[in-house]
């Protein structure tokens, strides 16, 4: 909401989403039929904090939790297994595609020897028909957290997923749940008219607006979603209504030099589709999967193949464009967070190499099993 508006007047803006699907709005539905009979002019409701689901007693502020971030194909996996094994710990995933099971290949989840080496959560605990939110991840990390805490383990985090990094140093609030069929819906407009969605959400939300790109629709129809559902802007309810968990986060980030890493990038491609992405993403359709899996990088450009629109050769060069793309917005949205130590391991591509300049990292010599204040 901007300054000086009131409730009401917001009301009346957020009634004017459905005027943007309704031409696309399928039968039974009158012309003048709400999209969204849960957005009236009542006062806004207030949503509550997410509640626990464990005891936090005998947890303090400085249980640390160590988290290994960077951009995709950057060298995560095979450094956290050692360090793992230096703390003597057990690994939680931060990727939200590895938790689908059956999207393995083009995920590049830890193959089932390294899984076997370490133990890893927060992998291959959903079906790719399932939706999965950033909220329900926090809820199950926290219980694995405070699980490895009593153990006397040091948690260690890895993945690229900033916004499952975000919620777990920041917090989360209570949002809506997810509608499937309002989602399609929004999809269906943004087909027809692109752009749409966008522009309706600076109208609605700017902040929010400025926080995720034009073309990110997921991230785009989340945030109309939630303002369709409580009349007030995600933004605001994220900062009204998140509470910081209660941990000590040590954030160590990974990077190459831009060149390298697209190289790494475009490598990893060609072992996808040599390893048989395209038979994966065959079986994920059968499944009758949610939006989300289908919105991967490689499953959304490998359907293009398999429905006869694109060649594989031309798809190849576009799963290697936008994977090269995402990892630019990786780079991007971990420079707005804070207090990440970041660890240049351009042209070393050893793990014990790997392992030896993050454990130069003053916070990671202090670390020890058993030390957890």
């Amino acid at each position: 909401m901007e300054p000086g508006q009131t409730a009401a007047a917001y009301s009346l803006m957020v009634i004017s989403i459905p005027l943007i699907l309704q031409p696309l709005a399928p039968e039974p539905y009158s012309l003048n039929a709400p999209v969204f009979p849960s957005v009236t002019l009542e006062r806004d409701r207030t949503l509550h904090s997410l509640p626990l689901n464990f005891t936090l007693e005998g947890m303090t502020a400085e249980k640390r939790v160590l988290i290994l971030l960077g951009p995709t194909a950057v060298g995560k996996t095979g450094i956290s297994l050692l360090l793992a094994e230096q703390l003597k710990t057990e690994i939680i995933s931060a990727d939200s595609m590895q938790i689908y099971r059956g999207m393995d290949i083009g995920t590049a989840k830890p193959s089932p020897e390294e899984r076997g080496r370490i133990r890893h959560h927060m992998i291959d605990i959903a079906d790719p028909d399932e939706t999965f939110s950033a909220g329900r991840y926090v809820d199950m990390v926290k219980a694995i957290i405070a699980d490895l805490h009593k153990k006397e383990r040091i948690p260690l985090i890895v993945g690229g997923t900033g916004l499952y990094i975000r919620t777990l140093t920041r917090g989360i609030f209570d949002a809506p749940e997810a509608d499937r069929a309002l989602r399609k819906r929004f999809h269906d407009t943004e087909e027809r008219n692109p752009g749409t969605l966008y522009r309706k959400l600076r109208e609605l939300d700017p902040k929010r607006a400025e926080e995720v790109h034009p073309t990110d629709m997921r991230r785009i129809i989340r945030a109309l979603e939630v303002i369709a559902k409580t009349k007030r802007p995600m933004s605001e309810l994220q900062k009204e209504l998140t509470t910081p968990l209660p941990y000590s986060f040590i954030k160590i980030g990974l990077t190459r030099e831009r060149g390298e890493l697209y190289r790494i990038i475009e490598e990893r491609v060609d072992e996808m589709f040599a390893a048989g992405l395209v038979e994966e993403v065959r079986r994920i359709l059968r499944s009758n999967p949610a939006d989300t899996p289908l919105q991967a990088i490689g499953y959304k450009e490998v359907i293009d193949y398999l429905n006869g629109s694109r060649d594989l050769d031309e798809v190849k060069w576009l799963v290697k464009r936008a994977t090269r793309r995402y990892a630019k917005r990786q780079y991007t949205w971990f420079r707005k967070e804070s207090d990440i130590h970041w660890v240049d391991i351009t042209g070393v591509t050893e793990p014990d190499e790997l392992l030896k300049r993050l454990m130069e990292i003053r916070e990671l010599k202090k670390l020890s099993p058993g030390d957890l204040v």
